[in-house]
């Protein structure tokens, strides 16, 4: 009898379906039930006319997993400015968009790929170093990463 209730449980599983089920993703595939989160479950019961699934614990917390807002020019500007002024050899007051890294702030090519790479953290991607060797102003840094990033406001 109890072969037969199995039996009869995964055969009206075995359709693929995706439900969320209070913070829970439960997929159903062709010969198990998956439940993620690995948390622990007082009955699962399994009839024709409805399929349920009891939890004993539910966890109130859940993260909320949002996209960023959309990538703007002047966000670009923004973020690489401020990345620069908090470089520690880079005066503030000097720092323009269109100051060269070596002439007008006197940096040296070290320093440069300092910047690159506090670039590549900022923005999350990496730049190849025949790019990185033609990066010389933060003008140039951001019309790289909206380039990149296919920002064209």
């Amino acid at each position: 009898m109890a072969a037969r209730a199995l039996a009869q449980c995964v055969r009206s599983l075995s359709r693929s379906t995706t439900r969320l089920y209070q913070g829970s993703v439960v997929a159903r595939s062709s010969s198990a039930l998956l439940i993620s989160n690995d948390r622990s479950f007082s009955a699962i019961s399994c009839s024709q006319g409805a399929r349920r699934i009891e939890q004993s614990w539910i966890s109130q917390l859940t993260r909320q997993y949002g996209g960023l807002p959309p990538l703007t020019i002047e966000a670009i500007a923004e973020r690489v400015m401020y990345v620069l002024k908090l470089y520690d050899k880079i005066n503030p007051e000097k720092l323009q968009k269109s100051s060269h890294f070596m002439k007008d702030l006197g940096l040296d090519s070290l320093d440069q790929v300092e910047i690159i790479m506090a670039m590549e953290d900022e923005f999350g991607f990496e730049i190849p170093d025949a790019a990185a060797e033609k990066l010389m102003t933060p003008e140039e840094i951001v019309q790289y990463i909206a380039d990149k990033k296919d920002v064209y406001e």
